[in-house]
């Protein structure tokens, strides 16, 4: 029997939403092992909305659920419908989007809030022991709600035209 996995996105695009490439990879990887994905994003507007040719914010108003539904190709549905027991495991892809429209990271970094809904649904899988998959900026959100995630963010700076961005997560499930 196929595993349902429930993805959850922040938007479409780096800056603003879910980062794509990312996205795209655990699709591709969860559709090469036969799961069964749902896609999910909540139904609220975005924090804001960002040229990605620019890298600067605009005017511009935009929904997180009809952003996401560039990635799913449709095929998203609103995260207040998300019943944790249909599923067997969560991802959540990174992008700038988890830290502005799924938290409030960006703004208020280590003293941030997440989204309350997405909140109470990783405190479920995890408490029904289901997998928690976060990538990037992602597994900040676990590292803020359950007990027994530490998380590093930093910069290794290797010289001065080149700055990579790390991010070090240890989780000690007891």
């Amino acid at each position: 029997m196929a595993k349902r996995v429930a993805v959850i996105l922040s938007g479409c695009g780096v800056y603003d939403g879910t980062e794509i490439h990312e996205a795209s990879a655990v699709l591709v990887h969860l559709s090469r092992a036969g799961a069964k994905v749902q896609m999910f994003a909540p139904n609220a507007d975005q924090m804001h909305v960002v040229n990605h040719c620019e890298g600067k914010p605009t005017e511009e108003k935009r929904n997180i659920l009809q952003e996401s539904a560039r990635i799913a190709r449709g095929d998203v549905t609103d995260l207040a419908n998300l019943d944790v027991s249909a599923f067997d495991a969560l991802i959540i892809p990174g992008g700038f989007g988890v830290a502005k429209n799924l938290s409030d990271w960006a703004v208020k970094n280590k003293d941030c809030t997440i989204q309350p809904h997405l909140e109470k649904l990783i405190k479920a899988f995890h408490k029904a022991g289901k997998p928690l998959g976060m990538c990037c900026i992602s597994p900040i959100l676990a590292a803020k709600i359950l007990p027994g995630c530490e998380l590093t963010v930093g910069q290794d700076i290797e010289c001065e035209k080149c700055v990579k961005l790390f991010l070090i997560i240890r989780c000690l499930w007891i």
